[in-house]
């Protein structure tokens, strides 16, 4: 039987298999192209007079007809086997549900993935905030996928379509250098299907046996900086008459008022020494009871003057969905509060139910103000912050009762949470 059409761009490459992958599926032949080089065959002014985008992979059929969209490539190489094939939608409903996860995997989910690995993989530069926003869109789209999949095998019906084929390909880059041991377990859903997608005979027999991530990658180090070589020196200028010299006393002192005096990690730092040492609470709190013994220490040690009590409450609560998925995002802004975790401690609570549920907590921060190495935080802005009078009842009841985990002070009842500290 003569090639389906060629196959142009990378065969070691997740886009590329997706085609490849349906056409093993189905029976069909696709020509590649093993010798061609990416940045090399598609900036040729041969290929982007073809193909402006420079984009791979593409397809040419015999014909001459062209596709140069991945994804596209795939649900027309499926769609080749007529209207009944097995990797289409057999329903209206089906083929819409189909196209949803295409357009998810394509639109939502990959941006967020390029934008958290490939700055890892020195492919773009690592702008922190971007990249912080990246993997916080990462992780809300790898949570929506678990949810999704809690009692599915398979996206669409009870078989195997061409959206297995194209979210699964999307998620390699992901589950082989980003998703460690403890990121799969999280995961457990999506890591289950990914599983098992790629251990079918159509997967195995294009991408072989994908190496779950051990380490995530990290991105490379700077490279040092050369040094610059000496100027020649100069003919020395005429010698002013020089000055009269100065005792030697003099001379030591003015050394020592030239000397620069260490520069502080941070303003925080500048403040007079607090009563209470924060390192002390973190302790105390980790090692007791919270009510009483832990909550009794910090009345009776806390430094109004040294700390403020701060409530935090998530702007956008009304788009929250899956509980899980919630405490997620408490993960993930902690994870950019390290800069803060020498000068703060908090707890912020998962309340409520799913898709009816809030992130609502309080912390302790150094001085009276909420300092730099919170605000600096990528999604310190999706949160309100409030400062707390600790000596009111009402709010030193909510104190505890979050510091607990527990309590009728709670707005909701409490799913989850986690503790900055």
């Amino acid at each position: 039987m003569a090639p389906l059409g060629k196959l142009i761009g990378p065969t070691i490459n997740a886009r590329n298999y997706k085609a490849r992958i349906v056409a093993n599926f189905l029976g069909l032949d696709i020509e590649t192209t093993p010798e061609f080089q990416m940045g090399v065959d598609n900036k040729t002014p041969e290929y982007l007079a073809k193909y402006p985008a420079g984009k791979v992979p593409v397809f040419e059929s015999a014909d001459g007809f062209s596709l140069t969209d991945s994804s596209a490539i795939a649900y027309y190489v499926a769609s080749k086997s007529g209207s009944d094939s097995p990797l289409l939608g057999q329903t209206p409903e089906e083929t819409g549900e189909i196209l949803q996860f295409i357009l998810f995997a394509e639109a939502d989910y990959s941006p967020a993935m390029a934008g958290t690995i490939y700055p890892l993989l020195d492919y773009m530069p690592l702008i922190k905030p971007a990249h912080q926003q990246a993997e916080q869109q990462l992780a809300r789209f790898l949570g929506v996928l678990n949810a999704l999949l809690v009692d599915r095998t398979f996206l669409v019906g009870e078989r195997l379509t061409i959206a297995d084929v194209v979210v699964a390909c999307d998620l390699i880059m992901a589950f082989k250098l980003y998703l460690e041991e403890a990121d799969r377990k999280q995961y457990r859903n999506l890591t289950r299907y990914f599983k098992t997608m790629v251990a079918q005979p159509a997967f195995k027999a294009v991408i072989g046996n994908v190496e779950l991530c051990k380490e995530r990658v990290k991105p490379k180090a700077p490279a040092k900086k050369e040094k610059k070589e000496k100027k020649p020196a100069q003919e020395p200028k005429p010698k002013a008459e020089k000055p009269k010299p100065k005792p030697a006393a003099d001379d030591a002192d003015a050394e020592e008022e030239a000397a620069p005096a260490a520069k502080p990690k941070s303003k925080l730092d500048l403040l007079p020494k607090p009563k209470m040492i924060l390192d002390d609470w973190k302790r105390f709190y980790s090692n007791n009871n919270t009510k009483p013994d832990a909550m009794n220490w910090l009345w009776e040690h806390f430094d109004d003057e040294g700390y403020s009590f701060w409530k935090v409450e998530y702007k956008y609560n009304d788009e929250l969905t899956q509980r899980f998925m919630t405490n997620n995002l408490i993960s993930g802004f902690f994870n950019r509060l390290e800069r803060a975790r020498k000068y703060a401690f908090g707890n912020l609570l998962t309340l409520g139910e799913d898709n009816d549920n809030m992130i609502w907590g309080y912390f302790i921060v150094r001085g009276l103000e909420v300092p730099e190495e919170v605000t600096d935080a990528a999604d310190y802005e999706s949160f309100d912050w409030s400062p707390a009078d600790y000596k009111d009842p009402k709010t030193r009841a909510e104190i505890e009762d979050c510091f607990a985990w527990e309590g009728p002070a709670l707005p909701r009842e409490c799913y989850d949470g986690k503790t900055f500290k």
